[in-house]
């Protein structure tokens, strides 16, 4: 017959096999990720939108185009102008990750309708405005 351990041999835990530090207690309460340094002040002021943005697939493009903002607005810079192809980058992205960012892009399809529709009355004001003033011009003329 074969002897038996009267200890039953525990399995390493694999956390600690990966990490040997992690045998003492954690400082952190259970249930809550440990803090990258310079994360908690960054998001503490951050709206919701920006949160969003940064928790889907192109964090890096946001950031990329958030600075290329930041840098501009201080150097009284074009943003348009200065701030295109990382905004190109961006756009991109969120359609390559559409499932995570189709409100933000579906907004931004409204947004742009709604802008060619005002561009449009726009337009159509100032042809309307033209041809009044035309009018007003023959009528001095013939007087």
């Amino acid at each position: 017959m074969s002897s038996q351990n009267p200890e039953p041999e525990q399995s390493p835990d694999p956390k600690t096999l990966k990490d040997p530090e992690s045998k003492q207690p954690s400082e952190e309460p259970p249930n809550q990720e440990p803090k990258v340094e310079g994360e908690e002040e960054e998001e503490e002021g951050e709206c919701g939108f920006f949160l969003f943005m940064k928790a889907g697939g192109c964090k890096e493009s946001f950031v990329g185009w958030e600075n290329c903002i930041q840098e501009a607005e201080e150097n009284k810079e074009d943003i348009a102008e200065k701030c295109f192809e990382a905004m190109s980058v961006l756009q991109k992205c969120m359609e390559a990750h559409a499932d995570y960012y189709e409100p933000i892009l579906r907004a931004e399809k409204r947004a742009e309708e709604q802008a060619l529709i005002e561009l449009e009355k726009e337009k159509e004001e100032e042809s309307l405005g033209a041809q009044e003033d035309s009018k007003d011009l023959l009528k001095k003329s013939d007087g």
